[in-house]
């Protein structure tokens, strides 16, 4: 059984507001209205000759076959021929045109949405799940996708075609067409009867396809303490049970599912052997023509289809306009604005300045709260205080991630509300405890700092931060290409790759958050050296919990519950007794014990 069901099969998601998100998506096509134009033209024409084909057939064996007369029958029959032909090709044309129209509109959606992700603020991404954004940017898109390749046709397709259907049905027979209609509501009600069982049934299955995806992602992630723990068998019984439920909850679904194409083949056999039992019989009697019979079987069955498809198609609609519609709430979040008075700082020295400022992530209780302090050009701060003390959102506030709710922080003397967030952040180098790295080349991930830097530029950065020599031992040096997020290096690898990126960029401020945190002791060496050369002449904030490493800080702040409690040199705070002096011990007599 497939993992991925059908979009005829699935439930579909609700849209919130659909006319709107409807005339949104319009706006996207309307760019392409003069091929749209076309392509309704094509359905209209391969709609026509749809009807035109069978008709024609039942006239030839009135005029030609029945009455044996006519000459010129060849003809006609090539005429039939060239109507069928016609029909194939205005039905490829209308595709062929309408996927274009659809590619160009759905890469236009993902380009905007691709933007847009680029332009939010960081509080966006902490609310949301990585993965349902991963969801909008592939999977809704590309339900609209391919709704706008063959739905949208379809649908205009079937409706005239049942328009049509029955118009031509009346004009030849009103009684024939009455017994045709007769199997519409065998049809209505055998697909509720269907669908409101697999709707749930699918809708489980969803659900249970998911906790498996995840229970899989989960376990592949954390291999590592499976294996420690000799977890292997527990895993796998888990592992069997959900996947026996989604075993069951699949085949109950495919099972009642499999009777909608069942009971239309029921139909149309039913409905073309009542139209051929009352057709002979009226024919007997004068009332209408074998041509006429013949006609009717064909359009019964025209007639069922376009019903089938409707019905088809109705799911994959519903599920890609709240596809759309969950593409343009992103694109309608609030994206990271500047003020219209925001300078560009062509060189920042590095002074720093918070003055009693307060700030909470949107619930009650605040984070820090009337902070300040004050930083010269080129003194290394350290930020030291228990987890969630509020050190790393100083830094967030520092780098514009946040906006504070109250007080000032400058930058060289200016606001830095006042500075455009590119501008202040070029500015800035970080290095972090999770040092991300891109799919791609050593180099690469190194001139990430600076676009435009130069081979001989990348190499004497990765010189300066000790990573030169373990670069040149890999299999294509600097061209050697790592796997995602850096895999296939080891952390402390990474963490030297981070300060050279760092220093490639020359920043004027830098950040140093948990930079050697769970790093061997001869790594840590050679990390803390690169990062002496990377401090040297440069305003940094170094966040650490191992407080031996910040012992020559210029100024160490002490932080507890979001309040400044304590600030000073090591020996100074260590001299008050307070706060600090507590922690300094009790790591002194952790690293002992």
């Amino acid at each position: 059984m497939s993992s991925r069901i059908q979009a005829s099969n699935r439930p579909p998601l609700k849209a919130k507001n659909w006319k709107d998100t409807l005339l949104r998506v319009w706006k996207y096509l309307d760019v392409h209205r003069g091929q749209l134009i076309i392509v309704l033209f094509m359905v209209l024409l391969s709609s026509g000759l749809g009807l035109l084909g069978p008709y024609l057939i039942g006239k030839t064996v009135d005029s030609y076959i029945t009455s044996k007369q006519g000459s010129t029958i060849e003809l006609v029959l090539i005429f039939i021929a060239a109507v069928y032909f016609c029909f194939s090709l205005s039905s490829f044309l209308q595709n062929y045109w309408m996927i274009g129209i659809s590619q160009r509109t759905v890469f236009t959606m993902r380009t905007q949405l691709f933007h847009q992700l680029h332009r939010l603020p960081i509080k966006f991404f902490d609310k949301r799940q990585h993965g349902e954004l991963m969801s909008r940017l592939t999977n809704d898109i590309d339900n609209v996708s391919q709704t706008l390749n063959s739905s949208v046709i379809q649908v205009f397709s079937s409706i005239l075609t049942l328009v049509g259907t029955i118009t031509v049905m009346l004009v030849l027979s009103p009684t024939l067409t009455l017994i045709t209609l007769s199997v519409v509501p065998f049809m209505y009600f055998g697909m509720k009867w269907i669908t409101n069982r697999t709707g749930k049934l699918f809708k489980e299955q969803q659900r249970y396809l998911g906790d498996m995806n995840g229970f899989i992602q989960e376990t592949i992630s954390g291999q590592t303490i499976v294996k420690t723990f000799s977890q292997e068998e527990k895993m796998i019984a888990e592992f069997m049970e959900k996947n026996e439920r989604l075993k069951n909850a699949g085949y109950w679904a495919q099972t009642y599912s499999g009777f909608i194409p069942k009971l239309m083949n029921m139909l149309n056999n039913l409905s073309f052997a009542i139209i051929a039992g009352v057709g002979g019989i009226l024919a007997v009697n004068g009332y209408v023509t074998i041509g006429v019979i013949i006609v009717f079987t064909e359009y019964s069955r025209q007639f069922t289809r376009p019903l089938n498809d409707l019905a088809n198609q109705f799911n994959t609609l519903l599920s890609a306009v709240a596809g759309a519609e969950r593409v343009f709430d992103i694109l309608d979040e609030e994206k990271e604005r500047d003020n219209q008075a925001s300078i560009r700082l062509s060189k920042v020295i590095g002074q720093v300045e918070f003055q009693q400022v307060s700030f909470s992530y949107g619930d009650d209780q605040q984070t820090i709260t009337d902070v300040s302090f004050q930083v010269m050009p080129g003194e290394t701060i350290a930020l030291v205080g228990p987890t969630g003390a509020g050190k790393t959102t100083i830094i967030n506030l520092l780098a514009r991630f946040y906006e504070p709710d109250s007080g000032l922080i400058t930058v060289d003397g200016h606001d830095v509300t006042n500075i455009k967030r590119d501008n202040l952040r070029s500015k800035m180098g970080f290095v972090l405890q999770d040092s991300y790295l891109f799919q791609g080349s050593i180099k690469e991930n190194i001139r990430y700092g600076k676009l435009d830097a130069t081979d001989e530029e990348v190499q004497r950065a990765a010189d300066m931060a000790n990573a030169h020599s373990f670069i040149m031992k890999l299999p294509n040096q600097y061209d050697t290409v790592l796997k995602q997020d850096g895999s296939g290096i080891s952390q402390g690898q990474k963490q030297l790759l981070s300060i050279a990126r760092a220093m490639l960029s020359n920043p004027s401020i830098l950040i140093l958050d948990e930079a050697t945190s769970n790093i061997d002791t001869i790594t840590e060496m050679r990390i803390q050296e690169a990062m002496q050369r990377l401090m040297k002449g440069r305003t940094s904030f170094v966040i650490a919990h191992r407080l031996n490493t910040i012992q020559k800080a210029d100024q160490i702040l002490v932080l507890d519950n979001g309040k400044l409690i304590e600030k000073g040199t090591h020996d100074i705070l260590l001299k008050n007794k307070g706060f600090y002096y507590g922690l300094f011990h009790s790591q002194i007599k952790q690293e002992s014990s």
